[in-house]
């Protein structure tokens, strides 16, 4: 009996196929993207690069960074939904770029995998991650070393190398499930180790935000009222964070061409909305206006 998985797809019955050289059989997004959404994002994510690269350069919060870094890649990859909009929604390149991994795309005989969707867009979040690291550590040193479970120092490193790692692992999953899917054989095995990765992320997480928890607890006393608003918006963009990464999961888990993959209402509410949110957060509550440097 063949192992090798039938031709399946979404296909826009209002958006003929250019079928050009680019051209997959298939939308790959599993849905046509929303012009609205990516013009959206365009202009939210521009603003709030704007304003972060004002904000680092006034407070030096250098460290900060990487938070730019993750707004222009979805500023680009937002210019990319808007070309697969209004352009062609079939093009590999306009579904790559906008993932932002264009490696760890491979084409099928269907055109790609919608499973690579989901390892493709963790690049951005992860500069998002770092951020909220690197601001904890400082929170720390500001409020008193004694009161965190991990050194401050170590507390950065720990996760920044399960963020690398768990970045890692997914992709060599796409990879596989390209390699798998180019042969038309069963991707199980790979598509599991793309959810290994992406669950130790979810894991890795999960055990800062307990961390950060048991931080905020043992420091209650000590903490400054004046610090409380700051401390509340860092929760708050960590949540989104936490929240987003959790769809991710729950996405790939589900397979292709399901529930979640193929509306774009989840995207939006649950991929789009909490790193937009989370952003500006930081735009209102910048940790160099609220944390002191040690």
């Amino acid at each position: 009996m063949s192992n090798k998985a039938p031709l399946a797809g979404y296909v826009d019955p209002n958006f003929p196929n250019p079928n050009g050289p680019q051209d997959a059989p298939i939308i790959i997004f599993g849905y046509t993207p929303s012009f609205a959404v990516g013009l959206l994002g365009v202009i939210l994510f521009s603003i709030s690069t704007l304003l972060h690269s004002y904000q680092i350069y006034r407070y030096r919060t250098w460290y900060f960074i990487p938070v730019v870094v993750g707004t222009v890649m979805e500023v680009v990859g937002y210019v990319f939904r808007i070309l697969a909009s209004r352009v062609d929604p079939y093009s590999v390149i306009n579904f790559v770029v906008q993932y932002f991994m264009i490696a760890t795309i491979t084409r099928t005989q269907s055109g790609i995998d919608h499973r690579l969707m989901h390892s493709n867009s963790v690049v951005a979040p992860v500069f998002f991650s770092a951020s909220i690291y690197t601001i904890l550590t400082f929170l720390i040193n500001a409020v008193g070393r004694q009161y965190s479970p991990l050194p401050p120092r170590a507390l950065l490193v720990v996760f920044v190398v399960s963020d690398v790692v768990a970045t890692i692992v997914q992709i060599a999953g796409a990879a596989s499930i390209g390699k798998a899917e180019s042969n038309r054989n069963d991707p199980t095995t790979a598509n599991n180790i793309l959810l290994a990765g992406l669950a130790f992320q979810v894991f890795s997480f999960l055990i800062f935000i307990v961390l950060l928890a048991i931080f905020l607890y043992r420091a209650r006393k000590v903490s400054t009222a004046a610090l409380m608003p700051f401390t509340m918006a860092l929760c708050a963009a960590t949540f989104l964070v936490y929240l987003r990464t959790c769809f991710r999961l729950a996405e790939t888990a589900e397979g292709l061409q399901r529930n979640l993959s193929t509306h774009e209402a989840y995207f939006g509410c649950l991929e789009f909305a909490p790193i937009v949110v989370a952003v500006f957060i930081f735009n209102i509550w910048h940790p160099g206006k609220w944390v002191p440097r040690y």
